[in-house]
């Protein structure tokens, strides 16, 4: 009996080991320094990281747009001797977003980590275009709060083929001719008051992180091709819950 009773205990913690594996298995482990990786997540880009050093004084987060000139310094790893590490950029620029580490040791030297190219979550129907029929609720509920803002009259609103509103909460601008045009897009209120232009947009594709419009609710655009002619006038929503 009782040796009957040693080999169901051992089968047992046979069977619970076997989980634990396949739970550790599956669980993401980010990459190790010099390499890590930049996951665009809802209007916010997070980094993340395992390190082996030790002797590690500060890390700082560096940003870039072209990914070769131009980093600045947007933050630091509170707590740069861990493992395991993170940093959540709330605020992303505009476009491509890249990043390296600057990672300071306590004898004075330093090394930078490899360039990372900040890329969409993959559990994030980044492809989607939403309609009316998914932000409608969205947009009732949020009339209260904006009274500044008041979303005007939209009968027979839809989503525009050229700037539009993704799953991902964010703000996809679409204009294939643009290597060979000159286009510029200015943001606005819904009360019209003037947000911020972008002169010259450069590629058939810009993605605008949630974040940089501050707010959720409805936003006007306007598409101009070489400074004069309007080539569209027409509005876009974000809203607070965009992940689907």
């Amino acid at each position: 009996m009782k040796h009957l009773v040693r080999i169901t205990f051992v089968i047992g913690i046979l069977l619970l080991s076997a989980f634990a594996g396949k739970a550790q298995v599956q669980e993401y482990t980010p990459p190790v320094l010099p390499d890590f990786s930049a996951s665009i997540k809802t209007g916010k880009i997070q980094l993340d990281w395992i390190s082996g050093f030790t002797q590690v004084k500060e890390i700082g987060i560096q940003r870039s747009l072209d990914s070769v000139l131009n980093f600045n310094t947007i933050g630091y790893a509170s707590y740069p001797t861990q493992t395991r590490n993170a940093y959540l950029d709330n605020r992303p620029l505009p476009g491509n977003n890249y990043y390296r580490l600057f990672i300071l040791f306590t004898n004075g030297r330093y090394m930078y980590s490899k360039t990372v190219l900040a890329l969409s979550d993959s559990t994030i129907r980044a492809d989607m275009k939403l309609q009316y029929a998914d932000i409608k609720d969205a947009a009732r509920g949020l009339r209260g709060k904006e009274q500044e803002n008041k979303e005007p009259d939209r009968v027979s609103w839809h989503p525009s083929n050229y700037i539009y509103t993704t799953a991902d909460g964010n703000v996809n601008i679409k204009l294939p001719d643009a290597a060979q045009k000159h286009y510029s897009v200015k943001f606005f209120e819904s009360n019209g008051q003037f947000l911020f232009e972008i002169e010259h947009v450069k590629g058939p594709s810009l993605v605008l992180e949630k974040a940089i419009f501050l707010h959720a609710g409805w936003f006007n655009f306007e598409i101009y091709e070489n400074g004069t002619t309007l080539k569209e006038k027409w509005s876009l929503f974000i809203p607070l819950n965009y992940k689907m």
